[in-house]
C-alpha cells in the first residue's frame, strides 16, 4: 500500500485516534500470537481487521467495475473501523435502518451516498431518513407507495423487482421475501407516478453469496424490460440501475465482472444518463476479518477429539445454522506447545468444535482434521467477516460485546 493511501485511512474519523499496527515485514499470525501472550488475559474471543485488505478490494472493485458505484451493504458487518476505511476510500452505503444510517452518517459520509435499501420500512425510520436527507430508497409494493407518499414524499424511488430463480444462493432465497413479480411492474410504476412520487430506477438482488455469477445477465435482462415498462406508460426516463450484492471476492468476482460489463453493453448500451450502483456486503467483509477463539474445553472419544471453543453458532458461527461450512482453521498451540505453536509437522486426529452454550445445535464443525490440542490452546480462522458478528446473539449470556476488533494496515 502507497504511503498516501496509507495515511489516508489513518487519520479517517472512525480510526484515527485509535491503535492500528503496520505490519511490515510482520506477519499477521505473529501479531496474533503476540495478542494472546501479551493482552489477552481473559483469554476472550477477538478479531483482526486488515485495513490494507479492504484497501486493496476498493482497487480491484475500480479496475474491474469502473462503471459501477458501490455502496456496501452495512448489514453485513457493521464494524464502525471496516464503515470508517470504506468511506475514506470513497465507497457509498446501503443501509436498511435509522441505526444502519446513522452508523455511516455520524462518520461524516453525506446522506447522498446513502440508499435506504429496504423494501418496507418502520414509519418511524422512514421519517429519520427523510429528517436527515437520506432520499433514495426501494420499495416493491402498493404499500410502501402509500406510506412514502405520505411521510418522505422528496424521496426518489427504485422499484425492487424478484430476483433471477438461477442465482444458486447458499442462503434463503432474497426472492421468497423481496421484489416485485413481472406482472406487478407497470401497475406499481403507475402507482407510484399518481401518487406524485419519482421512480429514478430498478433494483434486484441475485442473493447472498451466489455461486452462478451468470444470473446477473438474466437479471439486468428484467432490468431492461422494466425500463421499457416505464417508457411505454410514458413516464420520466429512468436513471439508475441497482444491480444488488451477491459478490465474493476471487474467482466468482473476476468472472461476475466480465459477465455485468457484456450484459450491460447487451442491454444498457450508448446510455451516458445512466447510474449503476450496486450493494456489495461480502466482497468488502468477508476476507479482511480473521477470528481467533480459545479452547475452553476438552473430551476425548476414542480415535475422535472434542473441543469447546468461546465462541459458537449463536456467536459468529451463525453459518453453520444455514448449512454452510465455517473456514477451516489454523492452530495457535501457545500452551500446550509454545515452542511449535502452528503445530508444523504434528499429526492430526479427526476432531469436532462445539461452541460455549448448553444448546446441542452449537456446533462449529466436524470431523475436521486438527492437530492434539489441549484447554488454553487457540484456533484462528480467516476470512470470517460476512455475518458473523452482525448476526450475533447474546444467548445463554455469551455477548459479542466482549469481542475486541484489532486493526493492522
Amino acid at each position: 500500500m502507497d504511503t498516501n493511501k496509507m495515511q489516508l485511512l489513518l487519520d479517517a474519523p472512525g480510526i484515527k485516534g485509535k491503535s492500528v499496527k503496520i505490519l511490515s515485514n510482520h506477519s499477521l499470525i505473529d501479531y496474533v500470537q503476540s495478542i494472546i501472550l501479551n493482552t489477552q488475559v481473559n483469554k476472550d474471543p477477538f478479531y483482526i481487521l486488515d485495513l490494507a485488505a479492504v484497501a486493496s478490494l476498493m482497487e480491484n472493485w475500480s479496475r474491474q467495475l469502473p462503471m459501477i458505484q458501490p455502496f456496501y451493504a452495512v448489514k453485513c458487518n457493521s464494524d464502525p473501523s471496516l464503515l470508517a476505511a470504506l468511506a475514506a476510500l470513497g465507497c457509498n452505503f446501503d443501509c436498511a435502518s435509522k441505526a444502519e444510517i446513522l452508523s455511516v452518517i455520524s462518520l461524516g459520509v453525506s446522506p447522498d451516498r446513502v440508499v435506504y435499501a429496504n423494501p418496507c420500512k418502520a414509519e418511524t425510520h422512514l421519517k429519520y431518513a427523510a429528517n436527515v436527507g437520506v432520499n433514495l430508497t426501494t420499495f416493491d409494493s402498493k404499500y410502501e407507495i402509500d406510506k412514502i407518499s405520505k411521510l418522505h414524499p422528496k424521496c426518489s424511488l427504485l422499484l425492487r423487482i424478484k430476483g433471477p430463480p438461477d442465482s444458486a444462493s447458499k442462503w434463503a432465497p432474497l426472492g421468497s421475501k423481496f421484489g416485485a413479480l413481472p406482472e406487478e411492474v407497470e401497475p406499481l410504476l403507475k402507482a407510484a407516478h399518481d401518487s406524485g412520487l419519482t421512480v429514478s430506477g430498478i433494483s434486484f438482488h441475485i442473493g447472498s453469496e451466489s455461486t452462478n455469477p451468470h444470473s446477473f445477465r438474466s437479471a439486468i435482462a428484467a432490468s431492461k424490460v422494466a425500463f421499457d415498462s416505464a417508457t411505454k406508460l410514458g413516464l420520466p426516463p429512468m436513471t439508475i440501475l441497482n444491480i444488488g450484492g451477491g459478490f465474493t471476492a476471487g474467482s466468482f468476482f473476476d468472472e461476475a465482472a466480465i459477465i455485468i460489463q457484456s450484459a450491460l453493453q447487451d442491454y444498457f448500451p450508448n446510455n451516458p444518463k445512466l447510474t449503476v450502483i450496486s450493494e456489495p456486503g461480502r466482497y468488502f467483509a468477508e476476507t479482511v476479518f480473521t477470528l481467533a477463539t480459545n479452547i475452553i474445553g476438552k473430551r476425548v472419544r476414542g480415535e475422535m477429539r472434542e473441543y469447546w471453543l468461546n465462541d459458537g453458532v449463536f456467536g459468529s458461527f451463525l453459518c453453520v445454522a444455514y448449512g454452510i461450512a465455517p473456514p477451516a482453521s489454523m492452530a495457535l498451540a501457545l500452551s500446550s506447545n509454545y515452542s511449535n505453536p502452528t503445530c508444523e509437522g504434528m499429526p492430526t486426529h479427526k476432531s469436532t468444535l462445539f461452541g460455549p452454550t448448553c444448546d446441542s445445535v452449537d456446533k462449529v464443525m466436524e470431523d475436521t482434521e486438527l492437530p492434539e490440542l489441549e484447554t488454553n490452546d487457540w484456533l484462528m480462522f480467516p476470512k470470517m467477516g460476512a455475518y458473523s458478528t452482525a448476526c450475533s446473539t447474546k444467548f445463554n449470556g455469551f455477548s459479542s460485546d466482549v469481542v475486541f476488533t484489532y486493526l493492522v494496515i
